[in-house]
């Protein structure tokens, strides 16, 4: 599971699951049975082993995991109560209404009988993974991304995420059954896929996902290559791409000048993004520049861009859909301004994944093209993520207007929530956090763009409606008596006046309840074997805790540090106190008074698990080897 080898983890955890006599300890493992699954997309099965690691006594996350597997299977009445029921068990019914509210809206779309598009599979469909269609018209074929098996190779290698052969791009002629991959040096030994052919210049761009070393992480990145007389030139990756962070799934403006794509770099809104970059007179892309909240969301992934005209069609999971991706679009109406995002709806959506639009319009000008879905398929030869082909359906009048021409605008409005945290057992917050809630009677410290500032009260839902009438930062100031002061900003920029009336957009603030005296894990903060020093992905957390200190300046702290039980006690002692100091000596960097922290390291002497040393999985052994701190004084 650690090395994501999600088809050799699913049937060495069903030989466990059938040895273990425990429900509970058989519970713990169905859970990750349906975590593996889910990566593998086979969300059916994934559903069952969620249902029973939730019987089984697995908790809440097992009752979420199952309640989004009946939303992606399209049972959304059972979905909806599902999330009801996990509300309630978290104790925030506020933590899944909009799932809910997603749930009763994909439902009215299934139930509307008309169409405005039919929809088939294609002959070309395998029982692997086939998606992200895009046309290519030296050959008058459509391209596209497939893992299955290559005829070539007498032993194909697999890839043990899917237990599948790695993804190469092919080529396949409307209407038939057979597909030819594309020829080296495009298709390598790793995986390749969701490309974009640019016509104009003969440019292939495409994504190829390789590690440096043999066992280091995967990264994907955009690759190009020239076709020229039948043949491809070595291809080289766009020189603009960060080490360490995703980039993938090109799409070109018709003219060339801008190419957009997705990437989960850290800088972005949360998950992956959209970004573009634009090309300069001499050639050269430039820095890449993040799409707007209109279409970017912080709680979800956005795919698979395609721009067309003033147009932008893309894959999401983050904007009110009815399961997995859906497929929705938007529409520029001045440069980094954008219409809302709207559903495309079905047919061209369903509950299960609807990613990978290409366009190739009708006779008439009418939106026609191809899609990947992975609903299921009932037509032979398919499986997994399909191709499918759509056209206007007979009865479709030519209505492709414009939102933006016909519906009137409206006004961009801000939901504050100033939420508290649910944790597993009550007030204790080294139990887990379950979920949020709203915390009524909160003030807000409003800051506009303009500099005016005044003070607000939520109401009793926590909420607090911001009119957005000035473009640039809005920064918040939360606080309440017998909690920590927290602080948010929202960047408005870049959002077009919605379109059909207004458009609420979201903000949350979780206010820390204080505990004098009790002990508060950091997550996030790991050491290197045997090692004291802040690694790089400890500093986020790090600074968020600062950040705390720095809103509350009365605030006193103990840092602690804990070791597990491997290792003699004196060793552990003297690595606990290192690590413990490492940390006080990062915030004073941050400007953190001195007189405010204290180190102290515990060794293996105070562990949160029962278990005896020897019997300790590894994640009893992490949680047991944490990092903590006391409020000692507010």
């Amino acid at each position: 599971m650690e090395r994501r080898q999600y088809s050799l983890a699913v049937d060495l955890l069903k030989d466990e699951y059938k040895r273990e006599k425990s429900r509970v300890e058989q519970g713990k493992i169905a859970f990750m049975l349906g975590k593996a699954l889910r990566e593998m997309q086979r969300e059916a099965e994934a559903a069952d082993w969620f249902k029973t690691a939730y019987d089984y006594q697995y908790g809440p996350e097992a009752l979420e995991a199952y309640a989004y597997a009946l939303k992606q299977s399209e049972q959304y009445k059972e979905a909806m109560q599902a999330f009801k029921e996990l509300g309630i068990e978290v104790g925030s019914p506020y933590e899944y209404r909009d799932e809910i509210k997603a749930c009763q809206q994909a439902l009215e779309w299934k139930q509307q009988k008309y169409r405005p598009f039919e929809t088939e599979s294609l002959l070309c469909n395998s029982p692997a993974a086939d998606y992200a269609p895009a046309l290519f018209p030296p050959t008058n074929s459509l391209l596209f991304t497939s893992d299955r098996p290559r005829r070539s190779e007498k032993e194909e290698r697999v890839y043990l995420w899917t237990g599948r052969a790695f993804s190469d791009l092919y080529l396949a002629k409307a209407g038939e059954t057979e597909a030819e991959p594309l020829s080296a040096p495009v298709n390598t030994p790793y995986n390749e896929g969701a490309a974009f052919f640019h016509a104009p210049s003969s440019t292939l761009y495409f994504t190829r996902c390789s590690a440096e070393g043999k066992f280091e992480d995967q990264y994907c990145k955009i690759w190009r290559s020239q076709y020229f007389d039948g043949r491809w030139s070595v291809p080289e990756p766009l020189a603009f791409q960060k080490s360490g962070v995703n980039y993938g799934q090109p799409a070109l403006t018709e003219d060339g000048s801008r190419l957009y794509f997705s990437s989960n770099d850290p800088d972005g809104w949360g998950g992956y993004d959209l970004y573009y970059v634009e090309q300069n007179a001499d050639g050269v892309w430039e820095n890449p520049r993040l799409l707007s909240r209109a279409i970017n969301t912080p709680e979800g992934d956005e795919q698979f861009p395609l721009p067309e005209g003033d147009t932008l069609y893309f894959a999401s999971t983050g904007h009110a859909g009815m399961g997995g991706l859906d497929l929705f679009r938007s529409y520029q109406l001045r440069p980094d301004r954008w219409t809302p995002a709207r559903n495309l709806k079905p047919p061209l959506n369903s509950g299960a994944d609807d990613f990978g639009l290409c366009i190739q319009r009708d006779e008439q000008g009418r939106l026609a093209g191809y899609f990947t879905s992975n609903r299921p398929n009932e037509q032979p030869g398919g499986g997994g993520d399909d191709l499918y082909r759509f056209w206007p359906a007979a009865e479709q009048q030519q209505e492709e207007v414009a939102e933006k021409d016909s519906l009137p605008f409206g006004k961009w409005i801000l939901d504050l929530y100033v939420l508290e945290n649910v944790y597993a057992q009550a007030d204790d917050p080294s139990s887990g956090i379950l979920a949020r809630k709203p915390l009524p009677g909160a003030t807000v410290e409003l800051r506009l763009p303009s500099g005016h500032r005044e003070e607000l009260k939520v109401n009793e839902e926590g909420l607090l409606e911001i009119p957005l009438a000035e473009e640039g930062n809005y920064h918040f100031l939360a606080f309440k008596d017998g909690y920590l002061t927290s602080d948010a900003s929202f960047s408005f920029t870049g959002l077009a006046p919605p379109v059909g009336g207004d458009e609420h957009l979201r903000q949350e603030i979780v206010l820390q309840k204080i505990y004098l005296d009790r002990e508060i894990v950091l997550e996030d903060i790991y050491y290197d074997f045997d090692r004291w020093e802040i690694r790089p992905d400890a500093r986020p957390a790090l600074n968020r805790l600062a950040r705390e200190l720095q809103l509350n300046p009365n605030l006193r702290i103990q840092l602690q540090s804990h070791t597990d039980c491997r290792g003699t006690a004196k060793y552990n002692q003297e690595l606990s106190e290192k690590r413990a100091q490492a940390v006080i000596d990062y915030l004073i960097s941050l400007g953190i008074e001195p007189d405010r922290l204290e180190a102290r390291g515990f060794g293996e002497s105070r562990p949160l698990t029962n278990c005896s040393c020897s019997q300790c999985t590894e994640e009893e052994h992490q949680l047991n080897r944490r990092t903590s701190f006391v409020i000692v004084e507010h």
